[in-house]
């Protein structure tokens, strides 16, 4: 190598250095999509948090779509171009708000919409019209996604806010629900940041990576309706495409929990079909083996429960039952794992100690979460035309138990009524044989469940908070 092409390549080398050290975080644009269906109640604190960013973006678009309350009116009260000065950096963000009318894509047409808006910013901010963002959130997202040009997407670390729950049933139901994403967010910030799905509550994106997407799935839009769950198959798509999708080290949001039942039962039940579509559909990506895990897990979860009621059940029918110190194991192991997980929480209260060490509130919760697991996978089985968008959406807006659930529980007893009258009709022999058949499955089954929460509970968290 001769002295004057190594000064050529040490000067190409400075050249690049000195240019990535001029692209600050202030360089870039970003633009902020809010999709809203009838969020008059949250959608100022929304947009209050993104505009009270310590670094704003620079254009915020609420897309208003088939609302029937005052969510336009709410949020036009914000259009105009702010101004604000951090830490020496001037900014200025432009709100504008559109009523879109009635879109027949519903989410999925306002975000296309909102692409149509900011497809020449360098960044995309995907955020839910009931997301509240911590102050710091889109400056830790952006210097993380400019840091590793392979980072298609990257998605905020998820709470909630414990203060909009009124009454016992809704402080079980939000504390469920943070229990279960602070349990999902610490499984994807052990397994090296990475997220299986960028959930759409607040996520950022880069726009040349789903330029790419687009183009290698000949699409129009970014956002398909091929799924239920139009953030899953966006995010199979980056990593496709050779980008990472990544869950934040430190970005934090709070998003708008389910306060009733039927609410919860209707956005786990889209969430969980979408899910089932997509391992059905695409088996082998490498995005969707934690989704084959949460779904063998929740599956080895029912049996474990349902087969050890039903096992006592017919021990006491024969009057054969006789309690083992060891069944207590299981038990001791998930109380520890959950109060672990109480213990990793952002601002962590002796309320989610005391949630973590009551052990029933979360085997409820866990129950409910079946229900929701078994009603997906029929109805993607059963290949049942429904709208779960619409039915979340009338859900929400209703808020009442709703009558499927009434009709499951006569369902649910129906069934443990025919399986007990058929017990009954087996004579003595058979019942011993099927109950040391059912014992040794399920201590098979407990033991693999065990192993499994030891290793999450003696896993080192590696200061993560989540």
């Amino acid at each position: 190598m001769t002295p004057e092409t190594l000064s050529l390549e040490t000067l190409s080398l400075e050249n690049l250095l000195t240019a990535s050290a001029k692209r600050r975080i202030q360089d870039v644009r970003i633009a902020a999509i809010l999709p809203a269906y009838n969020e008059e109640g949250s959608i100022a604190a929304t947009i209050t948090s993104l505009l009270d960013q310590t670094r704003p973006p620079e254009a915020v678009f609420v897309l208003v779509n088939n609302s029937t309350d005052d969510t336009y009116y709410v949020a036009r009260e914000f259009d105009g171009t702010h101004r604000v000065t951090r830490r020496d950096v001037d900014y200025a963000t432009t709100v504008t708000t559109i009523d879109l009318g009635e879109v027949p894509d519903k989410k999925v047409g306002a975000l296309n919409f909102g692409w149509a808006l900011a497809k020449d910013f360098d960044y995309i901010l995907g955020v839910d019209a009931d997301t509240v963002l911590d102050r710091h959130c889109l400056q830790h997202l952006t210097a993380e996604m400019m840091d590793d040009s392979r980072i298609g997407g990257i998605s905020a670390i998820y709470g909630f806010d414990q203060t909009v729950a009124r009454g016992p049933l809704q402080h079980f139901l939000v504390r469920s629900q943070r229990f279960q994403f602070a349990g999902f967010n610490m499984d994807n910030l052990l397994r090296n940041r990475n997220m299986a799905v960028l959930g759409g509550q607040c996520s950022l994106l880069n726009v040349a990576a789903m330029r790419r997407t687009m183009a290698e799935n000949h699409q129009d839009a970014p956002w398909v309706v091929d799924s239920e769950i139009e953030d899953s198959l966006l995010s199979l798509q980056l990593r496709s495409a050779g980008f990472r999708t990544k869950i934040s080290a430190k970005a934090r949001a709070d998003v708008g929990a389910m306060t009733t039942v039927r609410a919860l039962d209707a956005q786990q039940v889209k969430w969980n079909a979408g899910g089932v579509e997509l391992i059905l559909e695409k088996p082998l990506h490498p995005n969707l083996r934690l989704r084959w895990r949460e779904n063998l897990g929740m599956v080895a979860n029912l049996a474990s429960r349902m087969l050890f009621i039903a096992l006592v059940a017919g021990a006491l029918s024969m009057h054969a039952f006789q309690f083992a110190w060891w069944w207590s194991l299981p038990p001791v192991v998930s109380v520890l794992l959950n109060l672990r997980i109480a213990t990793s929480m952002k601002g962590w209260t002796g309320r989610d100690v005391f949630y973590a060490l009551a052990f029933v509130p979360g085997e409820v919760y866990m129950l409910m979460r079946g229900v929701h697991f078994v009603k997906a996978w029929a109805q993607v089985i059963s290949r049942t035309e429904r709208d779960n968008w619409a039915a979340q959406a009338n859900a929400e807006n209703n808020g009442s138990a709703g009558a499927s659930w009434f009709f499951g529980l006569v369902g649910l007893a129906a069934a443990a009524g025919a399986t007990a009258w058929g017990w009954l009709q087996l004579d003595l022999a058979w019942r011993s044989g099927i109950l040391t058949i059912g014992w040794t499955v399920l201590a098979v089954l407990t033991i693999v469940q065990t192993v499994a929460m030891l290793r999450k509970l003696f896993r080192r968290q590696r200061g993560f908070r989540v």
